[in-house]
C-alpha cells in the first residue's frame, strides 16, 4: 500500500493533485473484537474518512456496522464471502473478487473430468455462508451432486482433524473442494498425506484464498499438497506488474531480513489498486482534511454510541463507487459494491513449484488458452499420475453388503442356500465384477427371516438400499419408476416386458368333409371353372381334326368333360393332334401338378399335424368371462392387473413354475400374467402345453439396485453392455433356458386352407396360354378358308356368312391348320341356316381336290378327307360312345 501511494503521486498524471492520501497503520491480528475496537478508535479519535483492511469476514461484519453508523466507507481487499447484501451494508465495499464467484469455475473443472460427486471440505468459521450454496448450485447445473460436507472448526485439534479425514476416507467420493485458512489447511493436508489420501485416485481442488498458500508458505505447503489443483482470479503478467514485483521484493527484504516470501500475493495487488482508487476518489470528492487509515492495532476507545457521521466520508464513498481505471490487476470497476470477476486461472502444484494449466472464462469455459478453446495442459494429480482420476474409490477396508431376495420358486434366477447366492442374476453380476479393473469385495445377505419366509416385498428390499442397510441388491429386481425414486438402477440385463401365458388345445375337427378343407371355397370354384374352360378350349381346337372330339352333342360334351377332369390325375386317353391344343394342355397340366401337390400336402397337414391354439386370446376375453388370473407372489403384478381393470378378487398368487402348471392344468386359473423371463423359464419346462399370447406390456427388465449417486452403478452398466457384446450373456441365457426352442404355437392358428389368391398367377398363365392358342387357331382357320369367306361376303348376305363360318369351324377336317397354296370356292351352298347340330351331319360337297387348305397334295399314301378312308387306330371311349348313339 505504501508502494501504491509512492507510485500514484510519482505519476506525472497525478502529481498536481491537490489532495493527498496518508496511511495510519494498526495491527489487529485475526481477532474481530480487536478489529472493531481499532475501528472505533480510528473513527472517533483520528476521524478518518475511510477504513481499509478487514481481512476476514468476521472482522468485516463488525466494521461494516461501524461504517453504517458513521457513513464512512469500509473497504476490504481480502474478506471472504460476506453474507450480507449492499442494501444492508451500503458503506462496505469489496475491492476483491467475491469468493463465491469461483463456484462456476470449479463446477466447470469438475464437469471437464466428468466427476459425478464432490465433497466440500470447509473451515467452520462462518465465512462459507455464501460460498457453499453457490458451489452446490453450480455443481447441480453440471450434473454433479454434493451428498456430504466436511466441516472442521478453526480451533480443531489434531484428533478432530484426523477424525474428519477418516470419515472422508470411508466415503466413495475421492473429489474434494477445500476452502480454509492457511494454518488449518497446512495441518489438514499433512494429516491427509499421512493417511494416504494424497496418493493416486484422489482429487483435491482448492478455492481462491487457499491457492495463495504456495506463495505465502512456500515449500512446506508444496511438500504436502503435491498434485493439488487450485483456482484463482487471473491477473495479466504485464511489464508494469513485473517491475512492481521487483521493487516489492527489494523493499520486503530490507524490512524483513532473513524471511522468505515468493512474491506479493493476489490480495496484495488488490490492496495496491485499492489505494489508487481511494486517491482518485479523494481528488474527485474535493478537499478532505482527515487522513485515511488502515485498522491494524488494538488501540483506542470502544464507545460506539459517540461515533459521529462524516459528510466528507459520504462524498468520498460516492466518488469511490464511480471510480474506474486500469490498475495492477486489470480494469478496476466496482459494480454492486464489489469487483467484477471474469477470468480465473487453474493452478497445479507440482514438486517444488506450481504451474498454470488452463483458464476459465464465461465464454470459453475451461480451456488451455485464453483466446481459443484448447485442452488443458498436462495435470499431475496426487500420486504423480498424469491420468485423471475417475472421481471415486472403494472405501478403505470395505466389503459391499449385497442384499439377495428370498425366492424359493424360481431358483434358476436367484437362490440363497448355505450362505451362498447362486442363479442367473448372481452369475451375471459376478461376471461383471470380475471384469472390473479393480477388486470389489462383496458379501451376500438374504432378505429372509431365517424360517423360509421373506422379510418383505421387493419394494421393501429396494428401500433397504435407500436406508443404507444394503450397499446394493442383486436379484430379479424389475426396474420400476417408483423404485428409481430411491435408488439408481443399472441397465437391464434381461428381456423386458409382461405377457400372458395360456394353455393350448388341439383344435382339429376330423369330419366326413375334411377332404374339402385343404382348398378354400374360392379356390375350389376357380379350379373347377378352369377345368371347364380348358376343356372347352381343347374341344374347340380339336373337334375339326380329331374324331375323338366329334359325334353327337352329348358325346362331345362327355368327351370334353372327361378329358378335362381326367387331367387332374393325368389319366386322359384322348390323343391331341393340334399343336396349339398341345401347348394349352401342357401349361394346364403344369398348373394341375402344382395344385395337386399343394392339396396333398395341405390335407396331410390337416390330418396329422396338431392344430394347437390358445384357449384365451387376450385379457379382454378373461375379463368378459370372469376367469381367474394367476401371477407371481411378491411382485408388482397386482398393481398392473388392477390398472388393466381386472377385479382383485380374481387374482391368485403363485410361487413357482410347478404351481403355475398345476393351476393351469386343473383350470384353477385361465391365464398367468408375468414377466417374460419367468415365462420363458416356465416354457423351457412345459413347452408343448402352453404359449405366450396377447400384447407385451413394456417394462425395463431386471436390473441391479445401488444407492443414488453410487459410482458403481454406471460401472456395472458398462460391464453389462460388455457381456452382451462378447456373447457371454447369450451363453448364460442359453444355460438358463436350457437351450429349449419352443415353437411359436400362434403360427398354427392361421388357416391351413389354400386360397385362390395363392394360385392366381398360375391361373393367369394357363388362361392366357389357352386364349392365345385359341386366337391363333381361329386366325389360322379363317386364313385357310379366306376364299370361302370372300365369296360369302360378295353375296351381301349375313346369313350366308354365318353359315360359311359355322361350316368352316364345324366340318370334319383331319389335317392340320396350315394354309394351302391354292384354294377353291365353295359352290351351291344353301344359304338357309340350319340348326348347329343338324348341320353337323352334312358334308360339304363339290370341293376341288385342293379345297381343304392346309392339307398337302393328295397322292400315294397321302390321307384323304373321308374319315372312313383313314386308319383311326384304336377307338377311344368318346368314339365308341358316339357310335352307340348314332346306331
Amino acid at each position: 500500500m505504501e508502494l501504491a501511494l509512492e507510485d500514484f503521486y510519482a505519476d506525472a498524471r497525478y502529481a498536481s493533485y491537490s489532495t493527498r492520501v496518508r496511511l495510519h497503520l494498526r495491527d489487529t491480528g485475526p481477532s474481530a473484537v480487536d478489529a472493531a475496537s481499532a475501528g472505533v478508535d480510528l473513527l472517533k479519535n483520528v476521524r478518518v474518512q475511510a477504513i481499509v483492511g478487514p481481512q476476514t469476514s468476521t472482522q468485516a461484519k463488525f466494521l461494516a456496522e461501524l461504517g453504517n453508523k458513521s457513513s464512512v466507507p469500509i473497504i476490504s481487499f481480502s474478506a471472504d464471502s460476506p453474507s450480507w447484501s449492499p442494501s444492508q451494508t451500503p458503506y462496505f465495499i469489496r475491492m476483491a473478487w467475491n469468493d463465491s464467484s469461483q463456484a462456476e469455475a470449479i463446477a466447470s473443472l469438475v464437469q471437464k473430468f466428468n466427476w459425478r460427486e464432490v465433497v466440500p471440505v470447509i473451515e467452520d468459521d462462518g465465512t462459507n455462508t455464501r460460498f457453499i450454496p453457490d458451489l452446490v448450485d453450480a455443481l447441480r447445473h453440471v450434473g454433479t451432486r454434493v451428498s456430504y460436507r466436511c466441516k472442521i472448526h478453526s480451533s480443531a485439534g489434531d484428533d478432530e482433524i484426523k477424525g474428519a479425514i477418516s470419515s472422508l476416507k470411508g466415503n466413495w467420493t475421492s473429489v474434494f473442494v477445500v476452502r480454509m485458512s492457511y494454518q488449518l489447511a497446512l495441518k489438514f493436508f499433512r494429516f491427509a498425506k499421512d493417511e494416504g489420501m494424497m496418493g493416486q485416485g484422489f482429487v483435491w481442488i482448492t478455492a481462491y484464498g487457499l491457492t495463495d498458500i504456495f506463495d505465502v508458505i512456500g515449500s512446506p505447503a508444496l511438500d504436502v499438497m503435491n498434485g493439488v489443483v487450485g483456482v484463482e482470479p487471473y491477473v495479466e503478467d504485464t511489464e508494469r506488474l513485473q517491475d512492481f514485483k521487483q521493487r516489492w521484493h527489494r523493499k520486503y527484504k530490507r524490512e524483513n531480513p532473513g524471511t522468505k516470501l515468493n512474491g506479493p500475493i493476489l490480495s496484495g495487488l488488490y490492496a495496491y489498486d485499492t489505494v489508487w482508487a481511494l486517491a482518485l476518489a479523494a481528488e474527485k470528492a474535493g478537499y478532505v482534511s482527515s487522513d485515511i487509515m488502515v485498522s491494524e492495532t488494538n488501540n483506542g476507545s470502544t464507545d460506539f454510541d459517540r461515533l459521529s457521521t462524516s459528510k466528507a466520508a459520504e462524498k468520498l464513498h460516492g466518488a469511490l463507487l464511480k471510480t474506474s481505471f486500469i490498475g495492477m490487476t486489470g480494469t478496476f470497476h466496482i459494480q454492486d459494491w464489489k469487483l467484477l470477476s471474469t477470468t480465473y486461472r487453474i493452478i497445479n502444484a507440482v514438486d517444488e513449484d506450481r504451474k498454470v494449466v488452463g483458464f476459465w472464462t464465461p465464454g470459453l469455459n475451461i480451456s488451455g488458452n485464453l483466446k481459443k478453446r484448447v485442452d488443458l495442459y498436462n495435470i499431475i494429480w496426487p500420486g504423480g499420475s498424469d491420468k485423471a482420476p475417475r472421481g471415486w474409490l472403494l472405501p478403505a477396508n470395505k466389503t459391499l453388503k449385497i442384499g439377495v431376495p428370498f425366492k424359493p420358486g424360481f431358483s434358476n434366477f436367484i437362490q440363497f442356500a448355505n450362505g451362498k447366492a447362486t442363479g442367473f442374476c448372481v452369475r451375471v453380476f459376478e461376471e461383471v465384477i470380475r471384469a472390473l479393473p479393480y477388486e470389489v469385495p462383496i458379501h451376500y445377505e438374504e432378505f429372509g427371516d431365517g424360517n423360509g419366509e421373506s422379510n418383505g416385498t421387493y419394494d421393501s428390499l429396494v428401500y433397504k438400499v435407500y436406508l443404507n442397510e444394503f450397499d446394493a441388491v442383486v436379484g430379479d429386481i424389475t426396474i420400476l419408476a417408483n423404485r428409481s425414486l430411491y435408488v439408481d438402477f443399472t441397465l437391464p440385463y434381461t428381456e423386458s416386458g409382461v405377457r400372458m401365458l395360456v394353455p393350448v388345445r388341439d383344435q382339429r375337427q376330423k369330419t366326413a368333409w375334411t377332404f374339402l378343407k385343404p382348398l378354400s371355397a374360392g379356390l375350389w370354384l376357380g379350379a373347377g371353372a378352369f377345368f371347364v374352360f380348358t376343356g372347352f378350349i381343347v374341344w374347340f381346337m380339336e373337334h375339326r381334326t380329331n374324331h375323338e372330339f366329334r359325334g353327337p352333342p352329348t358325346s362331345q360334351i362327355g368327351s370334353t368333360f372327361y378329358f378335362s377332369f381326367s387331367t387332374l390325375v393325368f389319366a386322359h386317353r384322348e390323343s391331341i393332334v393340334n399343336n396349339l391344343s398341345r401347348i394349352a394342355v401342357v401349361v394346364w397340366l403344369f398348373v394341375v401338378l402344382i395344385l395337386q401337390q399343394s392339396y396333398t400336402a395341405s390335407l396331410s397337414s390337416i390330418l396329422t399335424v396338431e392344430q394347437l391354439q390358445p384357449t384365451v386370446a387376450n385379457l379382454d376375453e378373461v375379463i368378459r368371462r370372469g376367469d381367474y388370473v394367476g401371477y407371481l407372489a411378491d411382485s408388482f403384478m397386482p398393481g398392473l392387473l388392477k390398472r388393466l381393470k381386472i377385479n382383485e378378487s380374481k387374482l391368485i398368487p403363485f410361487n413357482s413354475p410347478e404351481e403355475y402348471n398345476d393351476a393351469l392344468t386343473t383350470g384353477r386359473v385361465a391365464v398367468i400374467v408375468d414377466e417374460i423371463p419367468y415365462l420363458k423359464l416356465f416354457l423351457s419346462k412345459y413347452c408343448h402345453n402352453y404359449t405366450m399370447v396377447g400384447p407385451t406390456y413394456k417394462f425395463d427388465g431386471f436390473g441391479y439396485a445401488f444407492p443414488q449417486g453410487s459410482p458403481l452403478a454406471p460401472e456395472i452398466s458398462r460391464g453389462i453392455l460388455e457381456l452382451a457384446s462378447n456373447d457371454t450373456m447369450a451363453e448364460l441365457e442359453k444355460e438358463l433356458y436350457r437351450d429349449t426352442m419352443c415353437p411359436d404355437k400362434l403360427d398354427s392358428q392361421t388357416s391351413s386352407s389354400l386360397t385362390l389368391h395363392s394360385f392366381l398367377g398360375l391361373f393367369m398363365i394357363t388362361g392366357a396360354s389357352s386364349l392365345l392358342a385359341l386366337v391363333l387357331h381361329v386366325g389360322i382357320t379363317l386364313y385357310n378358308n379366306r376364299s370361302h369367306l370372300i365369296s360369302a361376303c360378295s353375296q351381301g348376305s349375313w346369313r350366308a356368312l354365318l353359315a360359311i363360318l359355322f361350316k368352316i369351324f364345324h366340318e370334319h377336317d383331319n389335317i392340320s391348320n396350315t394354309p394351302d397354296k391354292d384354294e377353291t370356292r365353295i359352290a351351291n351352298i344353301d344359304p338357309t341356316v340350319e340348326s348347329p347340330w343338324g348341320m353337323s351331319n352334312h358334308i360339304i360337297e363339290n370341293f376341288d381336290s385342293d379345297t381343304d387348305s392346309g392339307s398337302p397334295a393328295e397322292g400315294e399314301g397321302t390321307p384323304g378327307r373321308e374319315v372312313s378312308n383313314q386308319d383311326p387306330g384304336p377307338p377311344s371311349f368318346a368314339y365308341m360312345h358316339s357310335e352307340g348313339v348314332m346306331e
